[in-house]
């Protein structure tokens, strides 16, 4: 799924407009919300005559969308109520749902939360143009339909949601679906915003697939993550998978250098060499004897996770750069970057790790994590993998920023951070540019951790991750 802020949306849409008419592209999408709703009642109720649809609208071409949506559900036996949460309905969608026999009641009304059941609801109170959260008068119906567990369908985005950002910083609807027009906006690939979207839907409304627009998020799902992982072939051997040098760890922090190398292993590398710390060097050679430790060819490196405080931390990394050779950069590794670092290396902050290297406050990389994650590619030389709740990697050459496939928020643990250095050390290894490293170690990753739902030690989830590639790799020959 590819998505585009919302001023780039605005241009399709004006052009557009220009040519057919704002209501041409009004009905279309109309028609996209209320086949779905259909759909939604048949699945949900079991048919959708007679059946009871509230709609909250607020003012503006968004609401006008839910009332003509709701005029079309109504021509066909579904009693429909619109309830006012926002300024002046659309004029026209409003008589268009009167005249089909729908009605409109205000949000005090007492049929609001009363004794009226409602089978489901469309929800058409903000689009990409309204500010985030919602007034307090809001916020109570939607938690009590969010309390009621009615099915819920979005009409573009979940009102309360950030569009470009998905940040969710007050009460926000909580959508079954989402059907979103012509394409999707950040807040259908970024968290939080995502965790209230339920199912999307891109409905092509005409806005032409031929614009100009530079796409600015470009997310992948798990057919692509199948498709485009570096499997072994039968000419395959240890080298042409990959060999990764492993520099982590220290005797302070020995269990990040364990918990790399089990990523480097487990993430499909060739041949692993461990090239760090001496105290997990023990621990390293009795759980996984397959790793060497002597220096030699390497086709990519791994630093940084668990140095601590290293005095040859700079001049480490300064040898990597002049040597060439793509790399990961974690935690600790990332206070000795060269300036400017290599595109073909990978840095792999959190949001405190890249505020740091931003010289900005945390808050300010989590409320436009599309803004840092850019700001951090341009502003090092390296490609940026921000870790996080979304994770996204930017390349310092500018173009869309890749989204991974999101995960279970238990992944979110110490330790979990080294086996996806190691994991994206292998997929370098084994020739993936920078950037689609960054995203296909994420978001196997996530999928590993979601086919083990709980608690997983970082270890066992590198594990994980070894049996999660078997897998895909059936279902890409398979496709």
């Amino acid at each position: 799924m590819r998505a585009y802020r919302v001023e780039a949306i605005r241009r399709m849409e004006e052009r557009t407009i220009a040519v057919e008419g704002v209501d041409a592209l009004m009905q279309r999408a109309a028609a996209a919300v209320a086949a779905s709703a259909s759909d939604l009642l048949v699945s949900a109720s079991g048919g959708r005559y007679g059946r009871h649809v509230m709609i909250m609208i607020g003012a503006g071409n968004n609401g006008g969308d839910a009332l003509f949506a709701g005029a079309r559900l109504a021509r066909h036996g579904v009693r429909v109520t619109a309830v006012r949460c926002l300024g002046a309905p659309h004029p026209a969608g409003l008589a268009a749902l009167l005249d089909s026999g729908g009605r409109v009641i205000d949000l005090d009304d007492r049929a609001v939360t009363g004794a009226m059941a409602y089978d489901l609801v469309i929800d058409g109170i903000l689009g990409i143009g309204g500010r985030p959260g919602l007034p307090d008068r809001v916020a109570r119906l939607v938690q009590s339909v969010e309390a009621q567990g009615i099915p819920t369908i979005a009409v573009d985005l979940p009102s309360g949601v950030a569009a470009d950002t998905g940040a969710v910083p007050g009460a926000a609807v909580r959508a079954t679906r989402t059907v979103t027009f012509g394409e999707a906006k950040p807040c259908h690939l970024l968290q939080p915003a995502l965790s209230r979207c339920g199912a999307i839907t891109v409905v092509d409304i005409g806005l032409g697939a031929d614009h100009d627009e530079t796409v600015d998020l470009v997310g992948l799902d798990e057919d692509g993550l199948a498709k485009a992982w570096p499997y072994p072939t039968e000419r395959s051997d240890k080298y042409a998978r990959g060999v990764v040098g492993v520099d982590t760890g220290s005797d302070q922090y020995p269990g990040a250098a364990v918990m790399s190398v089990y990523g480097a292993v487990y993430g499909g590398a060739g041949y692993v060499r461990y090239l760090g710390a001496e105290r997990p060097a023990a621990t390293i050679s009795a759980q996984l004897p397959n790793v060497v430790f002597s220096p030699g060819r390497v086709q990519a490196r791994l630093f940084g996770s668990g140095w601590g405080d290293r005095p040859d931390g700079a001049q480490v990394l300064a040898r990597a750069a002049d040597e060439g050779v793509p790399a990961v950069v974690d935690a600790d590794g990332l206070g000795y970057l060269p300036k400017p670092a290599p595109a073909s290396w990978l840095l792999t902050p959190h949001s405190g790790e890249l505020a740091r290297l931003l010289d900005q406050e945390r808050s300010w990389v989590e409320e436009d994590p599309l803004r840092a994650v850019t700001a951090g590619a341009e502003q090092t030389g390296a490609t940026v993998l921000l870790k996080g709740a979304s994770q996204l990697v930017a390349a310092p050459n500018g173009g869309p920023v890749l989204v991974a496939l999101p995960g279970p928020a238990w992944t979110a643990q110490a330790g979990s951070g080294d086996v996806l250095g190691g994991v994206c050390a292998a997929l370098l290894a084994a020739g993936v540019d920078a950037q689609h490293a960054g995203q296909l170690g994420a978001s196997v990753q996530a999928v590993a951790a979601a086919e083990h739902p709980g608690v997983l030690a970082p270890q066992e989830l590198a594990r994980a991750i070894g049996q999660t590639l078997g897998r895909l790799e059936q279902r890409s020959r398979t496709r």
